[in-house]
């Protein structure tokens, strides 16, 4: 289909004159290019906010140098001016874990790591603000989703205020953002004064002083340690997350309040989680599917990555430690109907130059399609950020019947050849024993048919460690799992005459892991005929458990201590055991078993036999990807949209 210039959100006064408009209602500002796709946040939101009716318009990757032309160009909105930051958090886009300038930013046209600030959220307020000191700002995104509260960050080295405080915005939209964004257009337009739509759900604002907070502070609010107390108590801002974490996974949580200057930031309670229907419209929109015509053939690597792809569901409870999905989309699971995935398929067969592959039928992870509490009604009592640890909760449904029924429906359709799971596979699903046996047969069917159909050479799982104590702070399930779905990988793959390999990711310097971890982490994958590639070394991202474990050195729902490689010595010391099979590496690992005492693995890794194989036989997990972080995915997290892969650590 051919698409006319028309069919793209505005973005220029050009193309607000093909529409025959003199007046925007809202006017979003993006750090990403835009792409007119349903993995796109701004896109999502723009779209969202244009089928409620209003007149909407995108400037993407604004530049904020000079004049601030840019900024002025589309003029006043009559309503309010959106951020939209980025689909991912802008340090992790631009930086290394080591603190390095990355290659490319996958997000802008061919990569160029120039079209964003630091920081866009605050970089585009203070700008909008000194331009329109009378126009309502809105922040959403991932961003300012994950600095909703008093945050850590790893870039300054420093604990943050609520990022209200620094960029003079006016609220925050967290999370997965259609049905706050709408009702804030409504009560604008019907005449609002932004300072009294507070009780909106999902939003943060900052009242005066704890007088002014709405309905004053109740029995039900939580009142949080002030952000100066944090910064003087370690423990209390661990403490504080605890129920930052617990709120942001309840189906009726409380409201969230914490001093800071003075003033009080208030977290109003999220929306419940979407419909079925609701999702079904948000995807159902008018995308074009492509990035707007001003790029022309400039490349968009995170684009090309996903343009064949189709999210199927959102949310995540596998609530790991490291990531920030749980915060941003929540745990419960929403999923498409078949009809509208199905739809999303027929429109990608049509693209002139898909090929009949499918690069991801999937979502923040692949194989939660369709599952939810049997018991409803306990749910919404529960607060555990995951639902399958530290085990799988049992009234989890964990049947993948429907999921299947999805793959089946899909490879049928004319012009696909074949579908592939790209999104992390939870294995601990798989492997999981239900007292129905017709639960435990569907599982048994989705992984033969997902280890015979629907991976293209490689299928790619996350143990993330092999030592079960780091793995219980990450919440992931025990090495012994990962070696449970390995046999079976193997099994498989020899009963059906397959050449594949699993590609596992792995986690250096995570909190509670030291550098013994890290050699027997070693050894246990040469074990397996593993050379490892798909790594990375811990990187602190704003309101994860991680990094709030990270930064303060306690667990915050035990308070006990937790050791962290902090140095940069401590975290090399570690992160070299990955490589254990790389001759430029073996020195120093040696000096390094020799000095915490475990000099007896020295030859567990160089016996001669299997030091001359390392260069031969034994398995790469993994492509040699350049200097960096060697596992940097092209996230699809979306600022107020929806989520099309987990939140990549790195």
């Amino acid at each position: 289909m051919e698409y006319r210039l028309s069919d793209f959100l505005p973005t220029t006064k050009k193309e607000l004159e093909m529409r025959g408009w003199d007046e925007i209602d809202v006017i979003l500002f993006s750090a990403d290019a835009y792409v007119d796709h349903p993995s796109f946040g701004a896109a999502v939101i723009g779209r969202t906010i244009e089928a409620a009716g209003y007149r909407v318009a995108i400037v993407p990757q604004p530049d904020w140098h000079g004049d601030f032309r840019d900024f002025k160009k589309l003029g006043r909105p009559r309503l309010f001016f959106g951020i939209a930051p980025g689909c991912m958090d802008s340090m992790v886009n631009k930086y290394t874990a080591n603190r390095r300038l990355r290659s490319e930013d996958a997000y802008s046209p061919d990569g160029r790591h120039d079209m964003r600030p630091e920081y866009p959220t605050i970089v585009y307020s203070q700008i909008l603000r000194r331009l329109f000191p009378d126009v309502p700002i809105i922040l959403g995104g991932i961003e300012a989703s994950m600095r909703r509260l008093t945050h850590y960050d790893y870039w300054q080295d420093s604990l943050r205020k609520c990022i209200l405080c620094d960029s003079g915005a006016d609220m925050i939209i967290y999370g997965m953002g259609e049905k706050s964004v709408v009702e804030i257009c409504n009560r604008l337009a019907a005449g609002s004064p932004i300072g009294t739509v507070r009780d909106i759900p999902q939003t943060v604002y900052i009242a005066h002083d704890k007088g002014d907070v709405p309905g004053g502070i109740g029995n039900d609010d939580i009142v949080l340690h002030s952000h100066e107390t944090c910064l003087s108590d370690k423990k209390a801002q661990a403490d504080n997350f605890r129920h930052i974490e617990e709120e942001s996974n309840k189906m009726h949580a409380c409201r969230l309040i914490q001093e800071v200057d003075g003033h009080c930031v208030v977290v109003n309670p999220p929306y419940p989680p979407m419909t079925t229907a609701e999702l079904d419209a948000s995807f159902d929109l008018p995308y074009t599917r492509l990035p707007h015509p001003k790029y022309k053939n400039k490349r968009i690597p995170a684009y090309e990555m996903i343009k064949f792809s189709v999210n199927i569901h959102r949310g995540c409870f596998g609530g790991c430690a490291f990531c920030t999905i749980s915060a941003h989309q929540g745990k419960f699971i929403t999923c498409r109907s078949k009809e509208s995935i199905l739809r999303e398929v027929r429109q990608i067969t049509e693209m002139p130059d898909f090929k009949g592959y499918l690069s991801d039928l999937g979502g923040p992870s692949a194989n939660m399609y369709g599952m939810a509490g049997h018991n409803i009604s306990a749910c919404e009592k529960c607060k555990r950020p995951s639902c399958i640890n530290p085990q799988i909760c049992p009234n989890l449904n964990t049947d993948h019947s429907r999921l299947l029924d999805i793959y089946h429906a899909v490879d049928a359709m004319p012009g696909i050849k074949k579908s592939f799971i790209g999104s992390g596979v939870r294995y601990d699903l798989l492997l999981h024993r239900s007292k129905d046996e017709a639960v435990n047969r569907a599982a048994a069917e989705y992984t033969r048919e997902l280890i015979c159909r629907h991976v293209s050479g490689r299928l790619k799982v996350a143990p993330e460690h092999t030592n079960d104590n780091v793995l219980r702070l990450m919440r992931k399930p025990s090495f012994s799992q990962f070696n449970a779905f390995k046999h079976i990988f193997d099994r498989i793959n020899r009963e059906e005459g397959l050449n594949q390999q699993i590609i596992p990711y792995f986690i250096s310097s995570h909190p509670g892991c030291h550098e013994a971890d890290m050699a027997e982490l070693a050894v246990q994958t040469k074990r397996l005929d593993f050379h490892l590639e798909q790594v990375q070394d811990f990187t602190p991202t704003p309101m994860t458990v991680s990094t709030e474990t990270w930064y303060t050195g306690y667990d915050p729902y035990t308070l006990e201590p937790i050791f962290s490689a902090k140095t940069q010595a401590e975290k090399l010391a570690q992160r070299q055991y990955f490589f254990w099979y790389k001759p430029e590496e073996r020195r120093g690992i040696e000096q390094s078993l020799r000095r915490i005492g475990r000099a007896e693995l020295i030859k567990e890794l160089w016996d001669n036999a299997s030091f001359k194989s390392s260069h031969g036989s034994v398995k790469h997990a993994g492509n040699n990807i350049a200097n960096g972080d060697k596992r940097t995915k092209y996230n699809t997290q979306k600022p107020y949209g929806r989520t099309g892969r987990r939140h990549r650590r790195d």
